[in-house]
């Protein structure tokens, strides 16, 4: 009897890689959980589809013939926030990328779109670290944002 209990408890329980859809590669989404080690395994999968699936608005971006490269930082908050920093997300492209001029980066952000769980800041290169605390610091900075509802990217 208390095999079976033991047995149908391991059973249950599964690791964030082995709960999330099988086409998902494993180093994605234990990379996604290092990052945000307070969510969930149904929310580290919603942010794994998301990254994971093509954008849907097209930026009005410079194309070439190589092929351009778009990078996604994934911000996670609250949908009051979400709504105010989607409401004004033209002002906060330009600001963002006065930001990062300002600091003699390469990274200019394209757009900024909403999701379930929250913003995506598309940008045209790979972030540094540096370049993701100057984000993070813009988006913590907001008056009508409450930052403590916000998680880092």
């Amino acid at each position: 009897m208390s095999n079976k209990i033991d047995n149908s408890a391991s059973n249950k329980i599964k690791s964030y890689t082995q709960a999330s859809k099988q086409n998902a590669s494993a180093a994605d989404i234990i990379k996604i959980k290092e990052t945000f080690p307070s969510m969930g395994m149904k929310e580290i999968d919603q942010i794994n589809n998301i990254v994971r699936e093509p954008s849907k608005s097209k930026p009005c971006i410079q194309m070439t013939t190589k092929d351009p490269s778009r990078k996604q930082v994934i911000i996670s908050m609250v949908k009051d926030n979400i709504d105010k920093f989607i409401k004004n997300s033209l002002i906060h492209v330009t600001n963002l990328n006065r930001n990062l001029r300002n600091t003699m980066s390469e990274v200019l952000v394209n757009f900024i779109c909403s999701n379930p769980l929250g913003i995506t800041v598309v940008t045209n290169k790979v972030l540094l670290n540096s370049d993701l605390l100057i984000i993070e610091k813009y988006v913590k900075n907001l008056e009508n944002i409450n930052f403590t509802q916000v998680e880092s990217p």
